[in-house]
């Protein structure tokens, strides 16, 4: 019986010199002091089978299998040899040989030949790169850097809004005016009138500022006299050429006096004034006044003491004190009014209060006082410790155009008077008039006046009719008609669909055309 090794064939001790050359395999090396493959035991009664065509098999191979060494052998290249030819028994089974389960067995010759297992070798591959650690603060340092510089653009939108009427150096273009605005100055801590907090006490801002306050008198003729006075208020001096301004339901009147703070009078003239912001600005011819100085009232905070100087009850050069109660109140002056943006302020704001001054503790003016704010806001009632000034950044575009052309541009009306047709004064009105109830179908504008100087006067609109919409969205009230003529201006133009009672009691429903107005009264 043949050894195992004897069924397969070995390589030839000399290289076939007319075969081609194939490239040397990795030959292992066994470690030193590897033991022996011992020999396997014969399996007995199989009969020997022929080797594979065209397979030599050479002595060498039949010889029995001599032990390994037990000493390491060096390692010398393998010879290339011709690759042997296929053998049928591979596809087709062996000879004399059983397959079950796709396994043969019995003669192991018969057994398809399989190349020798090569070595496996295992190259270390060295460790993916480790992404570097997050460095936290970079990320912190890039977000407050976009932070900083998202909040100096909102400086600078903020700064353009005030500073493209009012320019850099406080000049009011195209007039040669100059108002003079700073931030919060630091004051020196050796001034008595300043606090260990560097800021002004009362008694330091009252005689920085009471200079600038001025009392405005208002009368119904021209002769000035007691018998025509018809209101008093207050004023703030902005420039040192004799500019001032008020609040505008102060200078309704014909004609105004003013009176500065060391008991000189002058005659006043009005520049301009906006009913609908409720401001205004004087002029007296004088020269060498002391301005005030405006801060910025978007810094002004909740908490922070306030003072308040004017001339309530003709009481001249008035100061109370006081803190911010809040900030941002959206406050009107009259129903048909624009809403101010105010300082609320528990700084007593009286009557002849209007149009002064509402100071922070570095002496500068942060807002423009208005008892009629305080009245209109308190309907049906008083409190005490509720005062309202409106806000210097919000008042200085319109103060700038009052001064520069004396009036505020972009304005318009309409020409026409109403009331809101569902109110329960409007309804019961309607039916005294009447003698039946406001029918459901009429709501809206209930026109009572048409200006004849307006385009409006010359559609089929009468009074006593009723506008339901205006360019196609439903109007009740003031605040409804500003929010769908939002953008327009005098020139363009508005449609309108209309309703009338007729004599009969019937309803006729109509529709209307017509151009706004230019507005530059002042006037709602």
């Amino acid at each position: 019986m043949e050894d195992y090794k004897n069924l397969f064939p070995q390589p030839p001790s000399e290289p076939d010199a007319a075969a081609p050359a194939e490239p040397e395999s990795p030959v292992m090396t066994p470690p030193p002091d590897t033991p022996a493959v011992p020999d396997l035991p014969v399996m007995p009664d199989v009969p020997d089978i022929p080797a594979p065509p065209d397979v030599p098999v050479t002595p060498e191979a039949a010889a029995p299998a001599e032990p390994a060494p037990t000493e390491p052998v060096p390692a010398e290249p393998a010879p290339a040899s011709p690759a042997p030819a296929a053998s049928p028994a591979a596809d087709e089974g062996p000879v004399d040989g059983t397959k079950i389960g796709g396994a043969f067995y019995g003669n192991p010759a018969a057994r398809p030949a399989s190349p020798a297992p090569q070595p496996v070798f295992y190259v270390p591959q060295p460790p993916p790169p480790e992404n570097p650690p997050i460095n936290k603060s970079l990320y912190i340092a890039a977000f407050i850097a976009a932070l900083l510089i998202f909040l100096l653009c909102m400086y600078c939108i903020g700064a353009d809004l005030i500073h493209g009427v009012i320019g850099e150096d406080g000049s009011v273009p195209g007039t040669g005016i100059t108002i003079q605005m700073q931030e919060k100055p630091d004051l020196n801590p050796d001034d008595e009138n300043v606090t260990a907090d560097g800021e002004y006490t009362v008694k330091g801002v009252a005689e920085l500022v009471r200079p600038s306050i001025v009392e405005v008198y208002a009368f119904s003729a021209e002769e000035r006299i007691e018998e025509n006075l018809e209101g008093t208020g207050s004023g703030i001096i902005i420039t040192e050429d004799g500019y001032i301004i008020t609040n505008a339901h102060v200078v309704t009147g014909e004609c105004f006096t003013v009176i500065l703070d060391n008991e000189e009078e002058y005659e006043a003239e009005v520049i301009g004034a906006d009913n609908k912001t409720d401001l205004a600005v004087l002029k007296i011819e004088a020269t060498g006044l002391t301005p005030a100085v405006l801060g910025n009232s978007d810094e002004v905070y909740v908490g922070e003491s306030v003072v308040a100087i004017g001339n309530p009850a003709g009481l001249t050069g008035t100061v109370t004190k006081g803190i911010v109660s809040a900030t941002g109140r959206k406050i009107r002056a009259e129903s048909t009014a624009f809403v101010m943006e105010c300082i609320q302020t528990d700084a007593a704001i009286s009557p002849g209060n209007s149009g002064g001054a509402l100071i922070n503790m570095y002496g500068q003016v942060i807002g423009i006082t208005s008892s009629k704010y305080a009245a209109d806001y308190v309907t049906g009632g008083t409190y005490e410790g509720l005062g309202f000034a409106i806000t210097t950044n919000q008042a200085l575009p319109i103060i700038e155009e009052l001064m520069s052309q004396g009036y505020v541009s972009g304005r318009f009306r309409i020409g026409i008077t109403f009331m809101e047709a569902e109110t329960e004064y409007s309804k019961y009105y309607f039916e005294t008039e009447h003698g039946f109830p406001m029918p459901d179908e009429l709501s809206g504008l209930w026109i009572s006046e048409i200006s004849e100087d307006c385009d409006i006067a010359n559609t089929e609109l009468q009074a006593n009719d009723f506008i339901l919409s205006m360019n196609g969205v439903s109007v009740a009230n003031y605040d409804e008609v500003i929010e769908v003529l939002d953008g327009f201006k005098g020139g363009d133009t508005v449609t309108a669909d209309c309703a009338r009672l007729e004599e009969d009691g019937d309803i006729t429903y109509f529709t209307i055309e017509f151009k706004l107005e230019e507005d530059t009264s002042g006037n709602f």
